[in-house]
């Protein structure tokens, strides 16, 4: 477990900061919220996991704000920095490439910590891929299962999916371009032909959703897949 050393030293006459997780556009930057564009322009910090991406965003969005970068390989070193910063009373806004920051991004570690140092954490809703495929695939919704990206190596990936073989509910994964085909074809073993669909580039320009069994649209994959997808599978017992 992640401890953190830096404990915030609450007196009458100092203000503690607080934490925004801020949810951005997948994509399409008119999805952004009026909450968050006023949470943005406020806060004293932002914390991006790109900065040069939410450097464009705030360029659209007409605000000057600094930033400093938190990503996954400083995240833990960073959370120090953000915790130092809340201690001074500063607010900070936490962002990542897109979507909603700590689901599959960093975000997690920083929330834990500052809920634990006693300082207020709360969050400006908004995109999140996931929900916006499942509501689209036409598989169950009522149960689901969000399981990230699943791991890199084949043998670790398929361990990772044969843990949900049984489940009774709908599941989802996040894939890159260069792992897709591969990611398909070890579901089509280890679950069977089940129904499946395949959400590409939410929100965006080439904005598909593919629904089938997952030999249909194993046969429909393009041969240099492009973009950001998502993967859904129905769960057992789920036809």
């Amino acid at each position: 477990m992640f401890e953190v050393n830096h404990k915030s030293q609450i007196t009458n006459e100092k203000s503690m900061g607080t934490l925004y997780l801020v949810a951005t556009p997948i994509g399409n930057l008119g999805d952004i919220t009026l909450r968050a564009i006023k949470t943005l322009r406020n806060v004293d910090l932002i914390a991006s996991e790109d900065t040069r991406r939410t450097g464009l965003l705030l360029k659209h969005l007409e605000i000057d704000k600094p930033q400093i970068s938190f990503f996954e390989h400083n995240e833990r070193v960073a959370t120090l920095r953000i915790m130092r910063l809340l201690d001074e009373g500063q607010s900070v806004a936490v962002v990542t490439c897109a979507g909603t920051p700590g689901i599959s991004d960093p975000g997690f570690v920083l929330v834990r910590a500052a809920v634990e140092a006693g300082f207020e954490v709360t969050m400006i809703p908004g995109p999140v891929a996931f929900v916006m495929a499942l509501v689209l695939s036409g598989l169950p919704v009522h149960s689901f299962t969000f399981r990230g990206f699943p791991p890199h190596k084949p043998g670790q990936r398929r361990h990772f999916l044969e843990a949900d073989r049984d489940s009774p509910y709908t599941l989802i994964y996040y894939e890159s371009p260069f792992r897709l085909r591969k990611l398909v074809e070890d579901a089509l073993t280890v679950f069977g032909d089940r129904p499946a669909a395949i959400a590409k580039e939410l929100t965006k320009m080439h904005e598909s959703v593919r629904r089938g069994r997952l030999s249909e649209l194993l046969a429909d994959l393009e041969e240099s897949p492009k973009g950001e997808y998502v993967v859904l599978i129905a769960g057992r017992d789920s036809e």
